[in-house]
């Protein structure tokens, strides 16, 4: 029988982890495979170890997946990850957030992919926002002054399933799945740029995957394997959305980039999209072009990064 361990990193946030194991354990199991839950619980302070121990102790008594859990002690979840790798037996193993819930034919779709295509190593599915009709009106523009990307983790390249390389688009880690034999192949997620708790920084698993990549590790689209993230509307706040876009600027520069000093473009463009925020009358273009300004200050901060790394190696 072919084992499926579903992967969860988590860090206080007890209620949207039961919220992700009802969904899990609401959904079809795929014939011929025993599907079980690890968990880590990554620095929690929050009453998620108990939440844990009790669904354990009532797992086979309700038909729920069975589920084991340890934890870990140093924030970041790239030292959770790390942690779990040893861990993980299984012939595929599932990233699931602790702030998504899965799709009724979840679990079905990681099997059916895995039989289908036995050379791939590495496979990824769509992440939707799950919008519930409470959202701001702007989170579905499309016009000129779109926020892009928006702060709730999207990853939709269609209803066409196909292979995908470096030149991506990239998915992160929230709903990646593989044939356990590679964890260990491409090793260790890098602890500099995975996020430590709720921090808005964050790269780790772009890194891991580029990586797995780099060593021919072959990457597939199963856009059938579907998973919602949860939206917080502290993240469609304005200081929020600032934050992001500067982190996030940042983090894309080190994964991408190589530079002995910080391009001049980086200045030019901060200082445009500042003066055009300054100026603007409009409160939509006023918004987008303040993002547009953080990004390019998260531009600046990357490239000054990637030089003082560049630095400390030839040093």
């Amino acid at each position: 029988m072919n084992r499926l361990t579903i992967l969860i990193c988590t860090h206080n946030r007890a209620d949207l982890l039961e919220r992700t194991l009802d969904s899990l354990n609401g959904i079809p199991r795929p014939v011929g495979w025993r599907v079980d839950i690890l968990v880590v619980a990554n620095a929690c302070r929050d009453e998620t170890q108990a939440f844990l121990e009790h669904y354990r102790e009532q797992a086979e008594s309700r038909g729920w997946l069975p589920l084991t859990w340890f934890e870990e002690p140093a924030p970041g979840k790239s030292h959770a990850l790390n942690q779990a790798m040893p861990r993980v037996v299984a012939d595929i193993v599932a990233f699931v957030d602790d702030d998504h819930r899965v799709d009724a034919d979840y679990l079905c779709a990681i099997a059916e992919s895995a039989a289908a295509h036995p050379t791939v190593d590495l496979f990824c599915g769509r992440i939707l926002p799950d919008w519930n009709g409470s959202e701001p009106t702007w989170v579905h523009d499309d016009g000129p002054y779109r926020i892009y990307p928006l702060p709730v983790p999207r990853y939709d390249l269609g209803p066409e399933a196909r292979d995908i390389d470096d030149d991506g688009p990239l998915p992160g880690g929230g709903n990646l799945f593989m044939r356990g034999a590679l964890l260990a192949q491409v090793g260790a997620f890098s602890t500099d740029f995975g996020p430590k708790g709720h921090d808005l920084g964050g790269a780790e698993d772009l890194e891991w995957v580029r990586r797995a990549l780099a060593q021919n590790a072959r990457l597939r689209y199963q856009p059938a394997v579907v998973q919602h993230h949860y939206v917080d509307a502290e993240r469609l706040r304005l200081f929020y959305l600032i934050r992001k876009a500067f982190e996030r600027s940042s983090s894309s520069v080190r994964l991408r980039h190589s530079a002995d000093k910080v391009p001049l473009f980086t200045y030019r463009k901060a200082a445009g999209y500042l003066v055009r925020a300054l100026f603007s009358l409009h409160w939509p273009r006023t918004r987008f072009f303040l993002i547009r300004f953080a990004a390019a200050l998260g531009e600046i901060k990357g490239y000054r990064q990637v030089v003082l790394d560049q630095s400390t190696r030839r040093g």
